[in-house]
């Protein structure tokens, strides 16, 4: 009973996979129309961007470099302008923001994505699929028919099955290919953000460097007194014959110009 339940089904013919196919087909190319209107729309020269940025970040000019990233149309400008705003949270947060930033840009770069794979996968069983009803239903008419005429319509209809795989590849080659465009442009977005957020998380630890070298420099300048148990340039002269501890033995400090007298 459920076989000729199934057959019943299997004899409606491959016609309605064939509409469907071309369903399919019309939705996979209004997606690979909407990626490629969406990347035309954010399309940028990275190379020069790169350029400008280097440049501006070199010269400490934060102004020109967030000019620079504003007038890009680019994802890559846009996650690294909003990471640029956290600049005074230091390397780390700027590089916890490109992270969040980017993964909120995924969203956007991949729309679309998974529909155009799943069609390129499966487009093509849907096609086999139709050629299989459409087999079953002209072999139907061989058994019912056993004379020569009907041998060549049976042959007719098992070659008008075939159709649906063909529409089925047809709809599938496209999306397969549009889906691995789109994953390398993915790609290379990605890297164009690794490439431009480096830039500015390396001129803010170059910031901190610098800044850290010259306190260190000025706090050396000109402090020629200090302890002498620690080893440095300046001396203590301690009181002679005073009776006193070391402890307690007057000293004089000398920094510069000014001498001060210190009680230890």
């Amino acid at each position: 009973m459920i076989v000729d339940r199934l057959l019943r089904v299997a004899l409606v013919g491959s016609t309605w996979v064939l509409y469907l196919l071309i369903g399919l087909s019309v939705v996979s190319f209004t997606a690979m129309l909407e990626r490629w209107l969406f990347f035309r729309r954010h399309r940028d020269d990275i190379g020069k961007l790169r350029a400008r940025l280097a440049g501006a970040l070199r010269e400490d000019d934060l102004p020109t470099a967030e000019a620079a990233l504003a007038a890009s149309p680019s994802i890559e400008a846009r996650v690294v302008r909003a990471a640029l705003s956290w600049r005074h949270g230091g390397a780390e947060a700027v590089s916890d923001v490109v992270d969040s930033e980017l993964a909120e840009a995924r969203k956007d770069l991949e729309r679309g994505v998974n529909l155009l794979g799943t069609l390129g996968n499966n487009a093509p069983f849907v096609g086999l699929l139709g050629t299989v009803l459409g087999v079953i239903e002209a072999f139907r008419q061989l058994g019912d028919t056993g004379n020569k005429d009907a041998m060549g319509n049976v042959m007719s209809g098992i070659a008008e099955a075939l159709i649906a795989t063909g529409v089925g590849l047809f709809v599938a080659l496209p999306a397969v290919i549009a889906y691995n465009v789109i994953q390398k442009k993915i790609g290379d977005i990605e890297a164009g953000v690794s490439s431009l957020s480096k830039l500015l998380t390396a001129s803010l630890k170059a910031r901190v460097t610098g800044g850290a070298g010259f306190a260190v420099s000025v706090g050396s300048v000109g402090s020629t007194g200090s302890v002498g148990s620690t080893g440095s340039t300046g001396s203590v002269d301690e009181a002679s014959g005073s009776g006193q501890p070391p402890s307690q033995a007057p000293a004089r400090l000398t920094n510069g110009k000014s001498t001060v007298e210190a009680e230890a």
